[in-house]
């Protein structure tokens, strides 16, 4: 009984490493990642909902000069639109809830590998105006991109790809090159993540924008400044912006670089004339004092004005509908190439 169950126990062991084997070799095959992408090849199909692990292999291919970073309210705008107007090759790098630390790292992975890039458009959120952006709790989401993503792939890489997940990836892939599937998001990082425009509904959105209640509430009105003691004043400390700054300063001087703060419903800044809201301000200030030092110009959106007052122009406080997205995409265009924003001054431009 012994030697018969240390027999079925050898062949079970040999069985499950060649299964284990026959796995990896799968997925390392299929490569969904991308791992094995260097400049000149094609990058992988992009198979994963998660958009942040597929653009490392999307900046190492080499496909493209110019770039957008930020958050998810930078998703939506459509680099084949600024690639059309601007006549460089837009690539969006822009991920769901990504801190500032996340989003320097995507602007230093693509300084890295494009070879001379034409544009930079990098989305500041408010993450970047928080006291606290910098502190090591905040530097990373829970779904961070591994390091070993952006670098030259090695042997022993291959085996963080064995888990359930990756392999479903690459059962997608599998299925995309039989013709069985479409890719998830666009070979240039561009995903509509929100819901189809038919399905807008108004109210729904309201109680997105304002909670329960579906309708503003009066703090929402602008106060006259309050007062705010000039110690206080002089205590307000940005230093996320240190990291902005350190990144635009390794772009080459060619490099055209436009920072825009994206056009997020009012309800989610800070009350005009508050204390809050005069810090928010002064954080503003510091980004166009920092983006003129660097010859980078500022798009500002991030403001009350007929774009940011509009409830029908959000699905939520944060992310608005695919009209403004063209709206904005096309306006930045006209901007990067020198011309005026649009009348409605809904875009503050700093040059």
């Amino acid at each position: 009984m012994a030697k018969a169950w240390i027999a079925w126990s050898r062949w079970f062991l040999l069985a499950a490493l060649a299964c284990a084997g026959l796995l990896l070799g799968f997925v390392a095959a299929l490569d969904p990642f991308g791992m094995r992408v260097h400049a000149g090849q094609a990058a992988r199909p992009i198979m994963d909902i998660n958009q942040r692990y597929m653009y490392p292999q999307l900046v190492r291919s080499g496909a493209f000069d110019a770039a957008i970073v930020g958050t998810s309210t930078m998703r939506l705008i459509d680099p084949q639109a600024l690639s059309r107007d601007l006549g460089a090759r837009f690539v969006n790098l822009a991920m769901n809830a990504a801190t500032p630390w996340e989003q320097t790292q995507a602007a230093r992975l693509f300084r890295e590998h494009a070879a001379a890039p034409r544009w930079l458009i990098w989305g500041l959120d408010a993450t970047w105006c928080e006291a606290d952006a910098t502190d090591p709790a905040k530097r990373l989401t829970p779904r961070p991109v591994p390091a070993w993503f952006t670098r030259e792939v090695r042997w022993f890489d291959w085996l963080n790809l064995m888990n359930l997940t990756n392999l479903e990836i690459a059962g997608r892939l599998f299925a995309y090159r039989l013709g069985l599937g479409p890719e998830r998001i666009r070979g240039d990082g561009y995903a509509v993540f929100t819901p189809p425009e038919g399905s807008y509904d108004l109210a729904r959105a309201r109680g997105h924008i304002y909670g329960s209640a579906g309708e503003p509430p009066a703090e929402l009105a602008p106060l006259p400044p309050q007062p705010v003691p000039a110690a206080e004043r002089a205590g307000w400390r940005f230093p996320a912006l240190d990291w902005l700054e350190e990144v635009l300063a390794s772009y080459p001087k060619s490099t055209r670089l436009m920072l825009v703060l994206p056009p997020s419903h009012v309800a989610a800044f800070p009350r005009e004339g508050s204390v809050a809201g005069q810090r928010h301000d002064a954080c503003k200030a510091a980004i166009v004092a920092l983006a003129r030092r660097h010859g980078a110009m500022v798009v500002d959106y991030a403001h009350a004005s007929p774009v940011t007052t509009q409830d029908a122009n959000y699905w939520d406080n944060l992310h608005f509908r695919l009209p403004i997205a063209q709206r904005v995409e096309a306006e930045l265009a006209e901007i990067a190439k020198g011309g005026p924003p649009l009348p409605d001054a809904a875009a503050r431009v700093s040059r």
